[in-house]
């Protein structure tokens, strides 16, 4: 690949990268601090989450403090590219602090056998550490010295690439120069441009297919954009997230529904420990509609509201000071209480991160109507740039009460032998407060963009 027309030393380690697989890659300029010894810094807060894949977040058990709720780690699969290819780090994991907060990385070179250890092991300036992400959630990795050839067509290219915290997204390279956020915008403008498009779906095969349901509006988006399935869990057009959703009209751009962030099931409380059938005789309300013999939960419940009327319980946050947006008890989380201050549902902290780090750091909102029969779409000509999310911003969402749990769970047949339980627990955020969940937001008005 090149950048600006020109094969470099560094597009060529990045070609090597994506030869084993890579598709999304980083760099991150190395501190003297930035060893094996001091661990790596990969920044403040837990935004490196969403740009380093990696496995559940676990207590640390070998945290000298004392107290394992202090720190915790989750392991991540990384190997170092070499010439001879590429080697595992066995040991390799990333350390969360919430004290601080921050993320490390260590025990990359335990193990190791083709390990860079002396370049690990230096506190010499100008070294640089590269990341390829793969989408089985391998992360691949190479440093280079301060007089490395790669490391000086680096210092040349990095005025042109995007920060992403401590990192740089060097994805215009592999772009061969083209801005991809630039490449974003006129691609939603030419779809602004195309007026109503029949509902589709993109192939396996990488061709669109005509779509009769009537959620098409994402898939139609996608398939105009060119988006094929892949690893990742949501659509992505050159790093970003492509997020589509319904207005009313395209003057006040009012969104028709909330977002829908994440759909955990809890992870304790009597929901977990004696199941949602006792959770809801005990929580839920008959059927409003009259319907014989179910049993309903649902309702919104947010941290800055008291109990809810019907189910007698309320949200709030355990373990997290809403004041200095830190964790201080990673064994706490979002919790439902009752009354008397029994847990009904809880979702603990590391299962929230776990759900939170598939997002990307960068996302777009993109507005749509839609019209029948037959279904079709149009996008509206304002979209929504957002970059740099952090769970600890979600946390602080949900402690203001932006972010609300708004249950859909049910039982059927609730006094027979056979029930049917219906289970939806999701988070949900006014398309209006999306901001908060985010560093840096920006609206764009593609019909004043040229191109």
């Amino acid at each position: 690949m090149k950048a600006n027309g020109l094969t470099t030393p560094l597009t060529r380690l990045l070609d090597r990268m994506a030869a084993h697989g890579a598709i999304r890659f980083y760099a991150k300029r190395l501190a003297p601090n930035d060893n094996s010894k001091n661990q790596v810094y990969l920044g403040g807060g837990f935004g490196a989450l969403n740009i380093i894949p990696h496995d559940e977040v676990e207590s640390d058990d070998s945290n000298r403090a004392g107290s394992v709720r202090d720190r915790a780690k989750a392991m991540v699969r990384f190997f170092w590219l070499d010439d001879e290819g590429v080697s595992p780090a066995p040991d390799a994991q990333l350390i969360l602090y919430p004290k601080y907060p921050e993320v490390r990385m260590s025990g990359f070179l335990r193990g190791a056998e083709r390990a860079p250890n002396v370049l690990m092991r230096s506190r010499d300036e100008g070294r640089v550490l590269f990341f390829g992400i793969c989408p089985d959630g391998r992360v691949l990795g190479h440093v280079v010295a301060s007089d490395d050839p790669v490391a000086r067509a680096f210092d040349a290219a990095a005025p042109g690439c995007d920060a992403i915290g401590v990192f740089l997204d060097l994805e215009k390279l592999r772009q061969g120069g083209t801005d991809p956020k630039e490449a974003l915008l006129a691609a939603l403008r030419r779809i602004h441009a195309r007026g109503w498009i029949a509902s589709q779906k993109m192939g396996r095969a990488g061709v669109p297919e005509p779509y009769s349901a009537r959620n098409g509006g994402g898939y139609t988006l996608e398939a105009e954009l060119g988006i094929s399935p892949n690893g990742y869990a949501d659509p992505d057009f050159m790093g970003w997230e492509v997020k589509q959703y319904g207005v009313s009209d395209f003057t006040s751009y009012r969104a028709k529904s909330p977002v829908t962030l994440m759909t955990p099931e809890p992870t304790g409380g009597l929901y977990r420990d004696e199941g949602v059938a006792a959770f809801l005789h005990r929580y839920g309300y008959p059927d409003k509609s009259g319907k014989a013999d179910r049993i309903n939960f649902g309702g919104v419940y947010a941290a800055n509201r008291s109990f809810h009327p019907e189910t007698g319980l309320m949200l709030r946050l355990a373990g997290f000071d809403a004041t200095t947006g830190k964790i201080t008890d990673l064994d706490g989380g979002i919790v439902l209480l009752d009354q008397n201050d029994n847990i009904a549902a809880s979702w603990g902290f590391r299962g929230i991160i776990a759900h939170w780090n598939r997002k990307h750091a960068k996302a777009v909102y993109v507005p749509s109507l839609m019209q029948f029969p037959p279904p079709e779409y149009r996008y509206g000509a304002v979209v929504q740039l957002c970059e740099g999310t952090d769970v600890l911003l979600l946390l602080a969402a949900v402690s203001a009460g932006s972010v609300y749990y708004d249950p859909g769970i049910k039982i059927e047949a609730a006094g027979t032998a056979n029930p049917v339980i219906k289970r939806r627990s999701q988070f949900r955020v006014h398309h209006n407060m999306l901001m908060s969940l985010y560093k840096n937001t920006g609206i764009f008005r593609l019909c004043d963009l040229q191109g």
